[in-house]
């Protein structure tokens, strides 16, 4: 039934089911899939994910739970600090770092496969849907490493091991930027404020 109606639509607008290289197309967008897979932003993005589940991994000790599972309401003792305003800062860091663990490749990822397509085709009076992709990735980092600043303040003996993630998600955030130099100004309709200038 799918498969009428779509043949019904074809004929209805004048397109050409039989002429389509549809084996072109796989093939294409397989080709587009590794190549992003090996992209250098790609994989630091990769590396940061397992980066973050290895940290959680041995932080386990200081929660008494696995990474994954935290018991936030163990925080450490802190001198002149409201447990409770705390508490929820280092809960809503950990809801960021884990939020955007995974993100910042999946949008890499599309990133990198749309700038790939763009190529192949003449868009340069419009945004590219690569430089909102990127720019999702680099607000997802950009939030990362504010979690990451948090953390570290309520663990200054893991300093070394967070440092470690700061540092890799700085250089993935200058990569990406360098890799699309645009993203930082796409407008994002129904997220981003234009500013309009009277």
């Amino acid at each position: 039934m799918t498969l009428d109606l779509l043949k019904e639509t074809a004929e209805r607008e004048g397109i050409d089911l039989d002429s389509l290289d549809i084996q072109g197309l796989a093939e294409e967008e397989m080709f587009d899939e590794e190549v992003a897979k090996n992209h250098e932003c790609c994989r630091a993005a990769k590396v940061y994910g397992e980066m973050v589940d290895d940290w959680f991994d041995l932080a386990r000790d200081l929660f008494g739970c696995k990474g994954d599972e935290l018991n936030l309401n163990v925080l450490p003792k802190i001198p002149n600090v409201s447990p409770v305003r705390e508490g929820a800062s280092f809960e809503e860091a950990v809801q960021v770092v884990r939020w955007y663990q995974h993100q910042v490749y999946v949008k890499l990822m599309r990133a990198i496969r749309g700038h790939l397509e763009e190529k192949r085709k003449i868009l340069d009076e419009f945004a590219n849907d690569s430089d909102g992709s990127a720019k999702v990735a680099l607000i997802a980092i950009d939030r990362s490493i504010a979690a990451w600043g948090e953390i570290r303040n309520h663990y200054p003996l893991r300093d070394a091991d967070i440092l470690d993630l700061l540092v890799h998600l700085d250089r993935l955030r200058r990569r990406v930027e360098k890799v699309f130099p645009a993203a930082r100004g796409f407008i994002r309709p129904g997220f981003d404020k234009v500013h309009l200038n009277s």
